[in-house]
């Protein structure tokens, strides 16, 4: 267990240094005082992760000084000892929300189990808290509700307290990095989330860039440097794009995830390293392996975990969040007022097949903040290849079909909507009612099929 900041409070100065010592024993740094009112001031001026007080203490006693950090919002979790005689005090505490209580006189062997198990207990719940808080609000940048983005939750959620190497697929724009990163921030690993992109650094100079050198390795090696894989020890390498990592590379990154050390270039002396690494690719990973641009036994080694992010045309019931979702972060960082979509603009939105994915929409929804000079976003703010009509699936423009009159009605929404009902119309009959093959004719997800059915009462 990584070393924890404690305060002991009581008012006997025996007992606070007893309870020191065998904390210290432990590997945490601890702090002391000697009732409720001295600890609230310690904690007012620096951070502690567990609290040891005694029930009884002159002006303010356990019970009391669990109230007053309650009150004033700090969780921080509280472990009361407690005489025979005050047991009853104790239960009331624990209701109060004291985190364990231990009776006196105890065995220090007690203590330290109390303290061992509230404080993972503590870390559990933080990860939860997170995952809960980035869940409720789509993991961070990850916006939506739709159900292959509520799978992709469900198995960060799992995957990220393991140290388990990670392998994330999806295409560009989908936004494979804020996954690697998301899994970082709920891991509880306590080093750094250290991003390395394979296809933009120089093949001659990615050995140096993930390893490190010693001074005088190689011409132009001034002074030692150390390397991603070191830099990222105790926390998370994403390896980007791996399968542009020359194969004479990939063979020394798998020894170094097999043995758990590394040797800068030039240097002898290996340096032990943890590491986690989570690699991230556009290509179909197996496919890369049969053309040799990933070793197999490498490929293994990463794909302990496969993760795939989810394309946005897949998930075309999650584009009104994400487009509202960019449109407040644009408009506050241009200082206005967040403009709203049209009923047209959302409506081209939702039909256009989005070969960029998240990265494409969000630059759009840029786009047309800049443009926006009032307070609606309509079909002149976009590009021409959504603003003429291109759908979901397809790569061309939609044409509409010649005719010897105007269409009845010249409003956007309607013709939108009638051409959406045309093409699922279509899709179901020529795939016999069959709702999963529809939707592999529309390039769609079979939720997102079931969305517009509803949608349009088809």
């Amino acid at each position: 267990m990584n070393a924890k900041r404690i305060l002991v409070v009581d008012n006997e100065a025996k007992m606070r240094r007893i309870l020191e010592l065998s904390l210290r024993n432990m590997g945490h740094e601890v702090g002391q005082a000697a009732d409720g009112e001295e600890a609230l001031a310690a904690l007012e001026s620096e951070t502690y992760d567990l609290v040891l007080t005694d029930l009884r203490m002159p002006r303010l006693d356990g019970i009391g000084l669990l109230n007053a950090l309650r009150t004033r919002g700090d969780d921080v979790p509280v472990i009361m000892l407690t005489a025979y005689g005050t047991i009853e005090t104790a239960v009331t505490a624990m209701k109060l929300g004291a985190a364990d209580y231990i009776i006196r006189p105890f065995e220090m062997e007690t203590v330290e189990i109390a303290v061992t198990r509230v404080l993972a207990l503590q870390a559990v719940q933080r990860e939860n808290r997170f995952l809960r808080d980035e869940l409720s609000r789509g993991w961070g940048e990850f916006i939506g509700t739709s159900e292959r983005m509520r799978t992709l939750y469900r198995l960060l959620e799992q995957v990220a307290p393991a140290r388990s190497s990670v392998f994330i697929v999806g295409e560009t724009g989908t936004g494979k990095e804020l996954v690697a990163r998301a899994l970082h921030q709920a891991s509880g690993r306590s080093g750094l989330f250290v991003p390395i992109n394979c296809a933009a650094i120089p093949a001659d100079l990615l050995e140096s860039e993930l390893f490190g050198h010693a001074k005088g390795a190689f011409t132009g090696a001034l002074s030692d440097r150390v390397g991603k894989c070191e830099l990222s020890s105790g926390g998370t390498l994403f390896l980007d794009e791996i399968t542009e990592m020359p194969p004479a590379l990939q063979a020394k990154l798998l020894r170094v995830l097999q043995e758990g050390s590394i040797e800068r270039l030039g240097a002898n002396t290996p340096v032990t390293v943890d590491l986690r690494v989570v690699a991230a690719t556009n290509r179909d990973p197996l496919q890369a392996v049969e053309e040799g641009r990933l070793r197999r036994d490498l490929y293994f080694r990463l794909n302990v975990v496969r993760v795939d992010v989810p394309l946005l045309r897949e998930r075309l019931e999650d584009i009104p969040l994400l487009a509202a979702h960019f449109l407040q972060k644009y408009a506050r960082e241009l200082g206005r007022s967040t403009p709203r979509l049209s009923a047209p603009a959302l409506q081209r939105l939702e039909a256009y097949a989005w070969p960029g994915n998240v990265r494409e929409l969000e630059n759009l929804i840029e786009r047309a903040v800049v443009l926006c000079r009032g307070d609606e976003i309509g079909l002149a703010h976009f590009p021409a290849e959504i603003a003429n009509g291109q759908v979901a699936g397809d790569s061309t423009p939609v044409s509409p079909e010649p005719a010897a009159t105007a269409p009845a009605s010249l409003s956007m929404k309607t013709q939108v909507e009638a051409l959406e009902r045309q093409l699922i119309t279509t899709a179901l009959a020529r795939s016999d009612d069959n709702k999963a093959a529809a939707a592999r004719l529309l390039e769609i997800s079979e939720r997102a099929l079931w969305y517009k059915l509803k949608r349009y009462g088809i």
